[in-house]
């Protein structure tokens, strides 16, 4: 029998993901709390462009999540609604299915302690996507999933899933989850932190040296953390290496090195090739929604502090963001000079 997915979240990558899963003719049903985005979606269908001809999937998006039973949840809101989202949708699960995380940040955990960790799987998203206006997507960035359990087995369910999600993107399963996940979060939180300060997409964020300075140094912090939590950390979409890309003591006190050059580099070329990404957090507070920095950077603190590891500059990443949510700061290229005088 084929697998009964069911999407939560209807936001930018719950769309493509719902939208795609239905080209390929799977058994899918949607969910969103969000009337407004369930409302264009059942009038127009989902909108899709970036990826292919622009063209609209035909579906539509239940206000209640539907009875189940269903084989596979997608959990694809915002970090800080996956635990009401996991909560919620427990009863549709069926007694063998599971919930695959796609938010950024370590939450596979907090699922796990809902659903139960045989029934929890995480999902790191290699791809970008925004949604201009409800129920319309544009794929930003090319990429695909690498899918894995807490405790690195596989099995035929997760092989089928992620032949499923081919659909998406090109689908592969690790044994290490967390050290995929980790790398992606140091990236996220250095990504996703430096286009909600800086108001851009990443593109033209990356082309200022002083821009990719400090996603060097959120990024350093993040691996030592990662080491103190002895996490083997892995590449991220074949490119980031975060062990080579973390500063050494006499790359922060340098002004230079062939190797500081070669990492800037290569935070440039990642600029080029995600140019048109831009910041979930940022959309977030555009909306009026809480931005999920404390799932990101602020995991890094509290899991720094639990470990005897500083990490200033996330911490100052943090407190700004915060600031900008509240509308007591402005997002722009003057607030990413002010966080870089600062650290």
């Amino acid at each position: 029998m084929p697998l009964r997915f069911l999407v939560v979240g209807c936001g930018a990558v719950g769309g493509i993901v719902a939208s795609h899963l239905l080209e390929s003719g799977q058994d899918v049903s949607s969910y969103s709390s969000n009337g407004g985005i369930a409302d264009a979606i059942d009038a127009r269908g989902f909108q899709l462009r970036g990826d292919g001809p622009a063209r609209s999937v035909a579906g539509r998006v239940s206000r209640q999540v539907p009875e189940g039973p269903f084989d596979v949840v997608v959990l694809a809101t915002q970090p800080t609604h996956v635990e009401a989202a996991a909560t919620s949708s427990l009863p549709s699960l069926a007694p063998d299915g599971v919930m695959v995380c796609l938010q950024n940040g370590l939450c596979e955990q907090r699922v796990a302690r809902i659903a139960g960790d045989a029934r929890t799987v995480g999902a790191v998203v290699a791809w970008g996507a925004t949604m201009p206006e409800p129920g319309l997507y544009d794929r930003t960035a090319a990429g695909g999933f690498t899918l894995g359990r807490l405790d690195g087995s596989s099995d035929a369910r997760l092989e089928e899933i992620a032949r499923a999600l081919e659909c998406v993107g090109p689908t592969e399963i690790t044994r290490n989850l967390a050290g995929k996940r980790w790398s992606k979060l140091a990236i996220n939180c250095a990504i996703s932190s430096m286009g909600t300060l800086g108001g851009d997409r990443l593109g033209p964020l990356m082309q200022h040296r002083f821009v990719r300075r400090l996603a060097l140094e959120v990024m350093t912090e993040v691996v030592h953390v990662a080491r103190r939590e002895q996490i083997t950390l892995e590449k991220v979409s074949g490119t980031l290496d975060l062990e080579w890309i973390a500063l050494t003591e006499d790359e922060r006190r340098a002004s230079g090195s062939p190797a500081l050059l070669a990492k800037h580099a290569l935070l440039y070329a990642v600029g080029l090739r995600f140019r048109r990404m831009r910041s979930s957090m940022l959309a977030a507070i555009e909306r009026g929604r809480e931005p999920a920095v404390d799932f990101l950077n602020g995991e890094v603190i509290d899991r720094g502090r639990q470990h005897g590891v500083a990490t200033p500059v996330n911490t100052r990443v943090r407190s700004l963001v915060w600031e900008v949510a509240a509308g007591k700061r402005t997002p722009g290229l003057e607030l990413l000079r002010e966080l870089a005088g600062a650290s």
